[in-house]
């Protein structure tokens, strides 16, 4: 039973009336479960104000978020679809529909390009409401087309990570964009033009294989999970208990794998200082 909608809502609406609570007037924090106020949540980025959790944002938050004012949208690279006919429960093809309807995008990688307090910058921001923000062919040409981009108008990449992993819908296809982005990226860096890396949760399997932890800089969100496999198959392989907050942001930040961990609302400030410092123009 789900006390908010079967009991805490219709409370409500029998004190105030229906027509005066709207369905998403309430949000509730998915680790300590307390009652939020929406406008408060957004007013707050996502973050809870009893626990500090922070809840995944739009795509198009995070470009509002990170970019100044007038940024502009790269267009996504047309790619084959379906490419091995995939099917399990149901067709690869009606997956992709499903989400581009839930998602309005063409696939889970939003390409921008703009300033970040006035430094130049390309950013690309993961979808995980698309398929779990996982990389195929679609992923791998748009993330490719905006490093193009960011080396030829000498702008530093950005990368914000929310993945499940490679697109196991497109078989062998899906895992051969590890190297290619990982080539895109030394493409970027050729250039020595900064390549900075802002892992939320959660960042698993081939992106965080690949793409995620190849950063000049690593930046995470507080407990964003942060790993390859999870730590259940981790623990029957090897038959050992884990550590506790194994494969959180503050444990791979304390183990040298992450520089640093950076609440919500300091990213924008923390990023264009970061910027600042490193010359790349």
């Amino acid at each position: 039973m789900n006390w908010l909608t079967n009991f805490v809502r219709p409370k409500i609406r029998t004190l105030v009336g229906r027509s005066e609570v709207p369905d998403n007037m309430w949000d509730k924090c998915k680790s300590c479960e307390q009652l939020l106020f929406h406008k408060e949540l957004v007013k707050n980025l996502y973050v809870c104000p009893h626990c500090g959790c922070h809840m995944p944002i739009d795509v198009k938050d995070w470009a509002n978020l990170l970019m100044d004012e007038g940024y502009r949208v790269l267009p996504s690279v047309p790619v084959r679809e379906d490419p091995i006919k995939f099917r399990d429960s149901k067709k690869y093809t009606d997956r992709l529909k499903e989400a581009r309807a839930k998602t309005s995008m063409s696939d889970a990688l939003l390409s921008v390009a703009g300033t970040i307090t006035g430094a130049p910058a390309c950013v690309c921001i993961f979808n995980f409401r698309f398929i779990g923000g996982s990389m195929g062919s679609g992923v791998g040409s748009d993330f490719v087309n905006a490093a193009a981009v960011a080396v030829n108008e000498k702008r530093a990449f950005v990368v914000v990570t929310s993945s499940g992993g490679a697109r196991m819908q497109e078989g062998i296809i899906s895992l051969m964009q590890m190297p290619r982005t990982v080539a895109a990226i030394n493409m970027v860096k050729k250039r020595r033009l900064p390549y900075i890396v802002i892992i939320t949760d959660p960042t698993t399997g081939g992106v965080s294989a690949s793409l995620a932890m190849l950063g000049d800089i690593h930046i995470a969100e507080p407990g964003a999970t942060i790993c390859f496999t999870g730590p259940r198959v981790i623990e029957e392989t090897i038959k050992q208990k884990l550590p506790s907050g194994f494969q959180t942001a503050e444990y791979l930040r304390d183990h040298g794998m992450v520089d640093m961990v950076v609440e919500r609302k300091q990213l924008k400030t923390s990023l264009s200082r970061l910027l600042s410092v490193i010359s790349y123009d």
